[in-house]
């Protein structure tokens, strides 16, 4: 089958996903211990379709990834797209030197989780140390 999801099915799509929000009649979020919060990360390359959270992930030194509240308070979604709430940070570095170019956000904290969505960051973010690694809520993702 190929297409594309219903504009409607796609908003509840993202919604179910980013704010825990139930589908009616198709599918909730009412299983023993659901996922409370999600897990951005940064990488220096896509970390592609078939990647996990360590793919290309930054590592300069005090990296870590940052948890975003997985209910409206951390992602809004409107017509099929979903953005952080809010300025998030990632740790200052303190050592090392890389560019971000990619953004995930996945299941878990460390250690190869599952990554939900991905997307570049426009601008790239030059990280050195005393750089705090920063998304706005300009950072989008979009479903279709």
């Amino acid at each position: 089958m190929s297409g594309e999801l219903g504009a409607t099915f796609a908003n509840d799509l993202m919604k179910l996903i980013f704010q825990g929000t139930a589908i009616a009649n198709i599918a909730d979020n009412a299983v023993t211990l659901p996922l409370t919060g999600l897990y951005l990360s940064l990488h220096t390359a896509d970390p592609t379709a078939a990647g996990n959270q360590t793919s290309s992930e930054c590592a300069y030194t005090s990296y870590a990834r940052v948890a975003v509240s997985r209910d409206s308070s951390g992602f809004t979604v409107s017509t099929n797209s979903v953005t952080l709430t809010a300025l998030t940070s990632f740790p200052a570095a303190t050592g090392g030197s890389e560019t971000a170019t990619y953004f995930a956000v996945g299941t878990a904290s460390s250690g190869t989780g599952k990554i939900l969505a991905a997307g570049p960051i426009s601008p790239a973010i030059v990280i050195s140390s005393g750089v705090t690694p920063q998304l706005d809520t300009g950072t989008t993702g979009t479903l279709t």
